[in-house]
């Protein structure tokens, strides 16, 4: 098997998480999180999906990280967010903190939205 070193041309990555928290660009968050184009910021209220909304123009697919077992999303919720054309992936926060590394480094467009576990 080949590995290769992972490239995130200037994008923060995902640092490292752990109960309650999430480590970005060297910088620990508390709580939940948004990653965003623009940066992460925290995410007072996560049934508020309008930052996301906001910059569905900058972003293909969000990956929503609903803590340590998988759950879903408000039909609504996701209605709207795919409604603006943003492509929703729904999995436990472990699995959406790979995933989002991962795409990033493709260069791919993406955002999350994480509850810590």
């Amino acid at each position: 098997m080949e590995l290769h070193e992972m490239n995130f041309a200037g994008e923060i990555p995902i640092e490292g998480y752990g109960p309650g928290f999430f480590r970005l660009g060297g910088e620990v968050f508390h709580g939940p999180v948004l990653l965003l184009p623009s940066g992460p910021q925290r995410w007072e209220d996560v049934d508020d999906f309008s930052p996301l909304i906001a910059r569905a123009s900058e972003i293909d697919v969000l990956f929503v990280g609903l803590g340590a077992e998988i759950d879903l999303l408000a039909l609504e919720t996701r209605a709207g967010l795919e409604n603006a054309g943003i492509g929703v992936e729904v999995m436990s926060t472990p699995s959406a903190c790979r995933t989002y590394n991962v795409l990033l480094a493709e260069g791919r467009r993406v955002a999350a939205a994480l509850i810590p576990v």
